[in-house]
């Protein structure tokens, strides 16, 4: 073990996709890969449960695909992944990881015995796949599947239908574990519901390119030297630059917080002292409250 100090250099991306069926996770997640690595595709790994869909975007490039057939185990996945670790894959896109969550509400409900106990015996089974996600040193891209409705839109005075996603279908607070998390509609268009890179936040829609792929990569490779980031928060004399430099370092929240909390005084301190209102006629500081 060695203690050494917080930087981010080479990082691997652990993103999800997720929306509903039709809404373009596949392509989206190829795109991305491709940004990821530099087109080249012999790098790129599409675990595929979806029948062979995988296949259907072979135009893009000679990118390696592992077709899974049921049943889609925890223990199948892991070594979905592990086959596609020692075969030196760099991105690794699971599509989708769904098809476990369904799997495991299944044998659940087959299980005997207190319902509650046996959650006790099936989470482990799921953290142990979503760990080997978090821990394996490539960048990973997991498709979530959402459960679809439909809602009425006016359009040009008429009531029209429209395909929406609703909840994921995956445990509850699993998109938590990824790093960015990409909300897809069925007209292919994205926002970030989690983002840990500041890339993405508080964006407008936008369709996912290959250019996504690149802006990621380059956040990252770029390594940050905190001592150098703590010059810049010092630096900061404006509340909103600084929150700002706090969503583009969010993902060294731990190691700056105290940092940031510091400015922040500073800064509002300054901004006391020079409102007139603090001083009363004769020059001296008013402390009335």
């Amino acid at each position: 073990m060695e203690l050494k100090q917080s930087e981010r250099s080479n990082a691997k991306m652990k993103m999800a996709l997720q929306g509903p069926s039709g809404s373009g996770k596949s392509m989206s997640s190829l795109l991305l890969a491709k940004g990821l690595i530099n087109n080249n595709l012999s790098k790129i790994a599409v675990v595929c449960t979806e029948n062979g869909s995988a296949d259907l975007y072979a135009h893009l490039g000679d990118y390696n695909v592992l077709s899974m057939t049921p049943p889609f185990t925890p223990n199948r996945y892991i070594e979905a992944i592990d086959i596609c670790l020692k075969g030196g894959m760099e991105v690794i896109i699971i599509d989708s990881i769904s098809h476990c969550w369904d799997y495991l509400l299944e044998f659940h409900s087959s299980m005997p015995g207190n319902s509650f106990t046996n959650w006790g015996k099936i989470t482990p089974m799921h953290n142990k796949f979503i760990n080997k996600i978090l821990q394996s040193d490539a960048h990973f891209i997991a498709t979530i599947r959402t459960k679809q409705d439909y809602v009425l839109n006016n359009k040009n005075g008429k009531m029209v239908p429209e395909k929406v996603g609703l909840k994921a279908i995956q445990r509850d607070g699993v998109d938590y574990e990824f790093t960015l998390v990409f909300d897809i509609n069925i007209n292919h268009q994205a926002t970030c519901s989690k983002d840990r890179t500041g890339l993405f936040t508080d964006k407008p829609e936008f369709i996912i390119t290959e250019g996504t792929g690149k802006r990621i990569k380059e956040w990252c490779n770029a390594g940050t030297n905190l001592e150098d980031v703590r010059v810049e928060i010092k630096a900061c004399n404006d509340i909103e630059k600084l929150r700002l430099l706090y969503k583009k370092y969010y993902s060294f929240k731990t190691e700056l917080d105290s940092d940031f909390k510091l400015q922040k005084e500073t800064i509002e301190s300054k901004k006391q002292l020079l409102n007139p209102q603090n001083f009363s006629t004769n020059g001296t500081t008013n402390h009335s409250t």
